[in-house]
């Protein structure tokens, strides 16, 4: 079973509730075969925004950010965590309006967005984003989410 602890340090309209996360989570991580751990904390602007400097050295607040867990080099050692997930809520409210997108929605692709980076997968090159794409495009038809790279038009479904 994959665990997930959720830290909400920005409470905020529209956020997914525990069920989601660990759907969403679960689906992704269907034909990984092993049990997981990880840590999702939703948080401000500037949590975001100081992480992003600290980490990837871009100024500003983004969508998510993927800690990917890094088990020390210790005979013995195992560990099921995959990392943490630090997700900026206002950020995601902005996207999901600005793209036309269910703010629901728009969490549920960004949450497998970011396990697929704690998974290894990565958008650098453009084969390596075409791949990750599809496969997340893959998981959101699966939830009955449509392709989150084509604009939405009718906000109802």
């Amino acid at each position: 079973m994959n665990q997930l602890e959720i830290q909400r340090i920005v409470e905020s309209e529209g956020q997914p509730d525990a069920a989601s996360f660990q759907q969403w989570a679960d689906i992704t991580l269907a034909n990984l075969g092993e049990d997981t751990e990880m840590v999702i904390r939703i948080v401000g602007t500037e949590e975001s925004a100081g992480l992003n400097e600290n980490y990837r050295h871009k100024q500003g607040p983004t969508n998510i950010l993927s800690f990917p867990f890094e088990a020390p080099d210790i005979e013995g050692f195992q560990s099921n965590l995959l990392g943490d997930l630090v997700i900026c809520a206002p950020v995601l409210a902005t996207e999901a309006q600005q793209q036309n997108k269910p703010l629901l929605d728009h969490w549920a692709h960004i949450v497998i967005h970011g396990i697929l980076h704690l998974l290894g997968y990565d958008h650098i090159n453009d084969d390596e984003a075409e791949e990750m794409e599809n496969k997340e495009i893959a998981i959101l038809q699966k939830l009955n989410i449509p392709n989150p790279y084509l604009q939405v038009i009718d906000h109802e479904r």
